[in-house]
């Protein structure tokens, strides 16, 4: 199908999938209420495909790319569910110990886009690990439609402590400086600002575009942040002048970039709302961010 971006559709049709998407209407809904756009020959069915996320797009660092390596693995997590397995990626010849980033998905698990991420940082010498959140369900099921339905069943606090696992396997691992990151995507941003909240010894978190902690929980935050919104997020934008204040309140060290005309999932590459502007210098400016904070 024809790659589409976000300014061919009305940002009413964008907001009402954006509502799908995170479980606020179901499927039906959408596309009872996406029937007002079929116009011109256009049908419902073809507006919903052209949204919905295409792995092709996705893959920037092959998995057979021989610059790096990556392997599953499965980290113990006594105090989430049992264990959680993720995509373990690495340089081919590291050239001593390397600082480490956690990737955390979207809210419906682990899918080739965020795996993709987790490559992408290996090839920028890091090693990097993206776990999967629906791991006790048995993993993401290859389709986002049903990850999203399953992730609603994951006990949310559990899988909170599977990150944490995810993270404190990753920091020890040999390869490791004992230096480490977390890089978030929606529901992902939200987790890495819960583990800078969580992890005092967290050394840098990057959310894209995520929920933002108390006033009280902010407080708690000793890492540097470098905070990603999109322009077009009311949603997640309405929390961020009481987070804001409450960094500011208590001298937190942060960078916050609201990204001009973009949409929520606009460094995602594999639907519509992909802003390749905004997406290359949000990740430019989030390896300089660990480069200079977990390296050295």
């Amino acid at each position: 199908m024809e790659r589409k971006k976000a300014s061919d559709f009305p940002q009413e049709l964008l907001d009402l999938f954006h509502e799908y998407q995170h479980g606020d209407i179901t499927r039906r809904t959408f596309l009872d209420r996406a029937g007002k756009f079929a116009v011109g020959g256009l049908t419902v069915a073809t507006i919903f495909e052209s949204l919905k996320p295409n792995y092709a797009w996705a893959q920037q660092v092959p998995k057979d790319d021989p610059r790096i390596r990556a392997t599953y693995e499965t980290v113990t997590s006594p105090d989430g569910n049992g264990s959680i397995k993720g995509l373990f990626a690495r340089p081919s010849n590291p050239s001593g110990k390397l600082p480490a980033v956690l990737v955390v998905h979207e809210n419906r698990g682990l899918n080739p886009y965020i795996e993709d991420v987790a490559r992408r940082f290996a090839v920028a010498n890091f090693i990097a690990f993206a776990p999967d959140g629906l791991t006790s369900l048995g993993g993401y099921p290859g389709d986002d439609e049903k990850g999203g339905a399953m992730f609603r069943q994951v006990d949310g606090m559990k899988m909170l402590a599977d990150f944490v696992a995810s993270a404190n396997w990753l920091k020890t691992r040999a390869e490791s400086s004992g230096r480490f990151g977390v890089v978030g995507f929606c529901f992902g941003g939200g987790v890495s600002n819960n583990l800078a909240v969580r992890m005092p010894d967290l050394g840098a978190a990057a959310p894209f575009y995520g929920r933002q902690p108390s006033a009280e929980d902010a407080a708690k935050i000793k890492a540097p942040l470098l905070l990603h919104y999109a322009e077009n997020d009311q949603g997640v934008n309405s929390g961020w002048p009481a987070f804001e204040a409450a960094l500011k309140a208590n001298g937190k060290t942060y960078q916050a970039f609201v990204y001009p005309g973009t949409q929520h999932g606009f460094h995602n590459d594999t639907t519509p709302r992909y802003d390749d502007s905004a997406a290359k210098l949000a990740w430019q400016r989030t390896i300089d961010f660990f480069n200079k904070n977990l390296r050295g």
